[in-house]
């Protein structure tokens, strides 16, 4: 059996034509030295190591141990001297870890990637690398032994989310059998909700409940739809249809937030601060509790700008000033006054977050107002 890996013209105008009539802030948003993101970078690294990057095998850190033998009297449909031989070209540097579920996979995928993220200072330094593999729709008995089978070969961790009761006792013994060491993410869980709520579980893999595709399911196309039609600034006229409004300067990470936050559910729109054009008159008109201001470094964003143009392929002349830090920094206090001027938009800085970072702050924030949580009446920043 082959086991395979599974796993993108502005003017300088200076004048503010916002929400309300004056400014009299004058406030900077953006002011000192850039902040360093190590950890950002290390997170981005060690999630590329984790997506399947090939990786610096020259330096194993440890050996893995040697299998005891197999356990004697174990009912599985498979002989229990049917060996498994463990040849030391078999033994591999990288440690794998394999996925297996008889729905999507998503839980183990998730659960796994969450659990990696505690190891990211190991990966990047490449002193534990890690290669995952996740096998998805395994819903009978002979792709399940095969796949454990060749764990046991690989020296593999086998991570399960069976919600068949057969299939996930069959791993746990052709585990204990093959001397597998294995985690059943779903069964716990699982046991502890049925004793809880005093029913069985149905047995049934994610989609196969006979009603695959629910409600949820189409609030979160239907907020996917929403969002990709109001990214960058369109169709204002919508922006009240929005559970959620991100407002920023060009390249604050708007468009992928808003993606990611669809894909929970949430209808999203993103509307670009840009210096001396006036923000849609919708924008003031909705309720305020909705809308969150995204702000970064300038020094940081002068970069990601720059790159930017460069992977677009554009030249310096094409682009105007729209990398300069003199313009990066005047846009940046353009937004600021804007902010200012609108005390209930919290603000955000995105510099040195991932897009899940933000993601929790916007939420956590979004479901605080909707539970009438007390909140400050002046712009706060996260």
């Amino acid at each position: 059996m082959t086991i395979s890996q599974f796993y993108p013209t502005i003017n300088s105008v200076t004048q503010i034509r916002a929400c309300t009539r004056d400014d009299q802030t004058g406030s900077k948003t953006v002011s000192g030295r850039p902040k360093a993101s190590p950890q950002l970078n290390r997170w981005s690294r060690a999630r590329a190591i984790r997506s399947g990057h090939k990786l610096d095998r020259s330096s194993p850190r440890t050996q893995p141990l040697e299998p005891n033998p197999p356990a004697p009297q174990l009912s599985l449909p498979v002989d229990p001297h049917d060996a498994v031989n463990f040849d030391a070209a078999d033994v591999r540097t990288v440690k794998s870890i394999y996925m297996v579920s008889d729905g999507t996979g998503w839980t183990a995928e998730h659960c796994v990637s969450a659990a990696l993220g505690q190891f990211d200072y190991c990966l990047v330094d490449r002193g534990c690398p890690v290669s995952t593999h996740l096998f998805s729709g395994i819903d009978d008995m002979e792709k399940l032994l095969e796949i454990t089978k060749q764990a046991a070969k690989e020296g593999a961790l086998l991570v399960y989310t069976l919600a068949d009761p057969s299939l996930a006792s069959a791993a746990k013994q052709a585990c204990k059998l093959w001397v597998v060491p294995s985690t059943d993410v779903l069964g716990p869980i699982t046991e502890a909700i049925a004793s809880h709520l005093g029913v069985s579980p149905s047995g049934l893999p994610r989609g196969a409940s006979g009603v695959p595709l629910s409600d949820d399911y189409f609030r979160r196309i239907e907020a996917i739809e929403f969002t990709i039609k109001q990214d960058d600034g369109a169709s204002p006229q919508n922006l009240a249809k929005a559970d959620i409004i991100l407002t920023g300067v060009s390249r604050t990470g708007k468009t992928p937030l808003s993606i990611y936050l669809a894909q929970k559910g949430y209808r999203v729109a993103n509307v670009p601060i840009v210096l001396g054009l006036e923000m849609p008159r919708t924008l003031c008109r909705v309720d305020p509790s909705k809308v969150f201001g995204l702000t970064i470094n300038p020094v940081v964003l002068q970069n990601i700008r720059k790159s930017r143009a460069k992977t677009m392929g554009l030249s310096s002349d094409s682009m105007s000033n729209y990398w300069e830090m003199d313009y990066v920094r005047e846009e940046l206090e353009f937004a600021g006054r804007l902010f200012a001027q609108n005390p209930l938009w919290p603000v955000i800085d995105v510099t040195g977050k991932a897009i899940e970072e933000t993601a929790a702050v916007v939420l956590r924030l979004y479901h605080d107002r909707k539970a009438k949580c007390i909140m400050p009446r002046i712009s706060k920043r996260y």
